[in-house]
């Protein structure tokens, strides 16, 4: 996949609710599900779409926190629908975030770089910034789908 590639499937979910991202229940790849909408006047429907970040190689969350909100967001009834939005902090409960300030690709990334010249394969570093996390990928390509509302990622059989 080309960077300008790239940054264009980046760009196109800017501002969008992420509503998952981990490693598949395989432990390879990378998805992080977005909820993406458009203006009402342009009749594009919203969609929930799969990014998914072929052969991972890193994946790191970090909190986008600070410490004054993270001490103000420990009652546990934040994670509460019901309860959460009427208190003071962050509601842990909302269970999306917004892909804001949005996503980049790392330019020249030394790590991607080091991964390819090992594996023989190309790879690319972004980053994620979401109100709650900041994301980092270290991956070699990226696919795009649409999946259905109440897409899964993980599903549980009585043979697990």
């Amino acid at each position: 996949m080309e960077i300008a590639q790239l940054s264009q499937a980046l760009d196109e979910i800017f501002d969008g609710a992420i509503v998952y991202h981990g490693y598949t229940d395989y432990l390879r790849d990378y998805e992080v599900v977005v909820y993406v909408t458009a203006d009402p006047r342009t009749d594009i429907p919203p969609a929930y779409l799969r990014y998914l970040f072929t052969y991972c190689v890193a994946a790191e969350v970090q909190t986008a926190l600070s410490p004054e909100i993270w001490r103000c967001s420990l009652d546990e009834r934040l994670t509460d629908r019901e309860i959460g939005p009427d208190l003071d902090g962050f509601v842990w409960a909302v269970r999306w975030q917004p892909l804001y300030p949005g996503a980049e690709v790392v330019a020249d990334s030394e790590r991607a770089r080091s991964w390819a010249d090992k594996i023989g394969i190309p790879f690319h570093e972004v980053r994620l910034a979401m109100n709650a996390h900041a994301l980092t990928l270290v991956f070699s390509a990226l696919d795009v789908t649409e999946v259905g509302e109440g897409y899964a990622p993980f599903t549980v059989t009585e043979d697990d």
